[in-house]
């Protein structure tokens, strides 16, 4: 199905909404967009200066005034009048400016509904942008990581997306599908004639060049992962290490609960902390033990999983433990588990060890890992922690700006699932298979890619994508 298919629940009905977030400030935006938006607007709005009306006003314009109740004035505001298809929407547009106490705005918003918008559905003004084709369905999503971005990579990785520039290197990619599926399915035409448009080594090396074109790009996913979502890093070992209190003293802030007796984390907290740029997803576990009850049995399994999905593992022992041969293997236990993951061990309560530098050696020989001497308690070491973590991602702005980044798993899945058409078009060239099925193998690669952009969509993908957004957007 392609987007001109699709259609709105009710086709330019006028919608309102709060554009800028509840609460008190100084100014709040109402806006409204669809049909005949002009005309409600006019009801309701009486300019301060003239009797002209809206609906006869130039795009790109603001108008200062009052709304009113009917004789009642409900605020002082600016009327701002984008026509279509000059607007976000690419729909009759006005976003009214007015005072930003919520009962101001929920006035405001109360005096739309009243005179003919409903309540705008969750990212439905973004959505009516991508159906009326002012923007595709992949700057549609950068939009909303913009939004959502929390550091300046993140940030500049949606800008480039929402700029178009994934958009571009897409589009001359499906330009080039098209042109071989083009060449391929022509010969289907002649197909009793046996006519060759392509010779198969031609075409061979066009799929090749594309295969490499989608693997760069699938490539850059682990890049533009930890850009988007920041390093899924893991806080383990064993019980009373000192785990929650190394993520309070990250974190700069009381959020585990810290206490002496064994067994206090029986699931994971995730938290977020950002240092030189980087965002750094911190997860801690609870202890790793022979369980002894059901509930702290299910959060140990709970903690494995996280440590199987992490990018960063922090493993955690006390220098004042009593056998740290147990340590030593724990360490080589969790290397050998997830020997993808960066491992940092870290020798916590350095403070209480009196042959610290001794231990310390030991384990960094034992088990062949990097040893971190901090005391969480007292925040020792723990600049020098936060230098090795972003040692993980030191070459991550750099090859933002080198390169187009793919953020989404949406679209890491789709693009995969095109390298596979590809392989198998270049699988059955190789084997002199039927032109039939090298055809379809090409048209599936070219859905696939479509379904990025929103060439190829459906209703269920669009509301999975727009449902994340917040009303007024």
């Amino acid at each position: 199905m392609s987007s001109s298919d699709l259609h709105l629940p009710v086709p330019g009905h006028p919608i309102a909404a709060i554009a800028t977030p509840v609460g008190v400030g100084a100014l709040a935006i109402v806006r409204i967009s669809g049909a005949g938006v002009l005309a409600v607007a006019d009801q309701v709005f009486r300019k301060a200066h003239g009797d002209g009306k809206l609906a006869d006003a130039a795009g790109y314009t603001a108008h200062f005034g009052r709304l009113h109740d009917g004789e009642e004035m409900v605020d002082e505001v600016i009327a701002l009048v984008f026509r279509s298809p000059r607007s976000f929407t690419s729909e009759e547009m006005v976003e009214f400016t007015c005072h930003g106490g919520p009962v101001v705005v929920g006035r405001v918003l109360r005096l739309m509904l009243d005179h003919g918008c409903r309540l705008a559905e969750p990212g439905e003004f973004t959505r009516r942008a991508f159906l009326n084709g002012r923007i595709d369905l992949l700057q549609a999503e950068a939009i909303g990581e913009m939004i959502h971005a929390r550091t300046e990579s993140a940030y500049r990785t949606a800008v480039s997306q929402m700029k178009g520039d994934l958009s571009k290197r897409l589009g001359e990619l499906r330009e080039q599908l098209i042109r071989s599926c083009a060449l391929i399915e022509l010969e289907l035409d002649f197909g009793e004639e046996e006519v060759e448009f392509q010779s198969r080594a031609e075409l061979t090396a066009q799929i090749e060049a594309l295969q490499r074109e989608v693997s760069q790009l699938i490539d850059s996913y682990q890049h533009g992962r930890l850009v988007s979502e920041g390093v899924s890093t893991v806080i383990a070992g064993k019980p009373n290490a000192g785990k929650s209190t190394l993520l309070n003293t990250l974190l700069g802030q009381e959020r585990a609960i810290v206490s002496h007796m064994p067994g206090t984390t029986r699931d994971y907290i995730e938290e977020c902390f950002i240092h030189d740029k980087t965002m750094f997803r911190l997860t801690d576990t609870a202890g790793l033990r022979e369980a002894g009850e059901e509930i702290e049995h299910e959060g140990i399994r709970r903690s494995r999983m996280k440590m199987a999905e992490a990018d960063l593992i922090l493993y955690l022992f006390d220098l004042g433990a009593e056998r740290l041969d147990d340590e030593i293997r724990e360490i080589h236990e969790l290397k050998a588990a997830h020997p993808e993951a960066k491992f940092l061990a870290i020798a916590n309560k350095l403070d209480r060890a009196d042959n610290a530098d001794a231990l310390i050696r030991a384990i960094a020989e034992g088990t062949g890992a990097e040893v971190i001497a901090i005391s969480a308690l007292k925040g020792d070491g723990i600049d020098a922690l936060k230098q090795h973590m972003g040692a993980l991602t030191k070459n991550l702005d750099k090859l933002h700006e080198a390169s187009v980044l793919v953020t989404s798993l949406r679209h890491y899945e789709a693009l995969r699932n095109a390298s596979d058409a590809l392989q198998n078009a270049l699988e059955l060239i190789a084997h002199e298979s039927e032109t039939e099925l090298i055809a379809f193998e090409l048209r599936s690669a070219l859905n696939y890619v479509g379904e990025i952009t929103g060439k190829v969509v459906n209703e269920e993908v669009l509301n999975t994508i727009f449902d994340r957004f917040c009303i007024g957007k």
